[in-house]
């Protein structure tokens, strides 16, 4: 005896739930799991690895596809991928409590050890460890976003702990090799990106050794590229400005 399954029925298994109420109706996607918060914060731009199907639904679990006519009423379209792309960006993500739990959980961690890697003391220049960190982001409670990514979201930490501790971002030690011609006047373009001037070698060209912020190492690599036309150079030594003894991150 064979099985019969319904033309407009798509089984799918692993899967995650976008949801969306448009026209009084449920519209539903079925998405890698994982994969919607990468597709919101714009980390993953491959629709492919996001979608396990390009067909709009009106419930993913039974597998019964959308009616093309309550489509356009709905969206005014029956394309379905672009119907796709409109539900992944404002629809809500169907998560059991437990799965939920579990996820809040796992990012509250991974912003807090990209915190504890992307900062010191300033006063000790020692990095904090991550549940010193995790602590912090309780007192303040930090409420985790699911629908921004966990680099976003330890940048907004970092700005919210420095009104409660002594932390701000580890510097980027860098090593600047620069035509001696240009070199003198580039240095001085580059005196305000700069926190601090380690060393400075004048011989066939000018090597300079400083500490940055983290944040304007683009606008410097920019800088000494337009202004030496490429000849210059430009080396990232180490991002943690920890002192000497202790662990060195990249």
């Amino acid at each position: 005896m064979s099985i019969f399954t319904p033309t407009n029925q798509i089984r799918l298994t692993n899967v995650a739930v976008v949801r969306m109420k448009r026209a009084g109706k449920r519209f539903e996607i079925a998405c890698y799991k994982n994969k919607v918060v990468g597709w919101r914060s714009g980390v993953e731009k491959d629709l492919d690895e996001v979608l396990q199907t390009h067909s709009v639904f009106v419930n993913v679990s039974k597998g019964q596809v959308a009616k093309k006519e309550d489509l356009i009423s709905a969206f005014g379209t029956d394309d379905q991928t672009e119907i796709c792309k409109q539900i992944l960006i404002k629809g809500e993500v169907q998560v059991s409590d437990k799965e939920r739990h579990t996820q809040l959980e796992q990012m509250f961690r991974d912003i807090a050890t990209i915190v504890a890697d992307k900062c010191v003391n300033p006063e000790t220049k020692r990095p904090y460890t991550v549940i010193l960190i995790e602590r912090a982001m309780k007192d303040i409670h930090y409420s985790v976003k699911t629908n921004k990514s966990t680099k976003q979201q330890a940048l907004e930490v970092i700005k919210q702990l420095k009104e409660k501790m002594k932390i701000e971002r580890a510097h980027m030690r860098l090593r600047f090799i620069l035509p001696v011609n240009e070199g003198k006047k580039l240095k001085e373009k580059l005196k305000p990106l700069i926190k601090v001037i380690e060393s400075e070698d004048y011989g066939q060209q000018l090597e300079i050794v400083c500490l940055i912020d983290p944040g304007c190492f683009r606008e410097i690599d920019e800088l000494i590229k337009k202004e030496t036309k490429g000849k210059g150079s430009l080396e990232v030594l180490n991002l943690k400005d920890v002192e000497e003894g202790d662990e060195k991150f990249e």
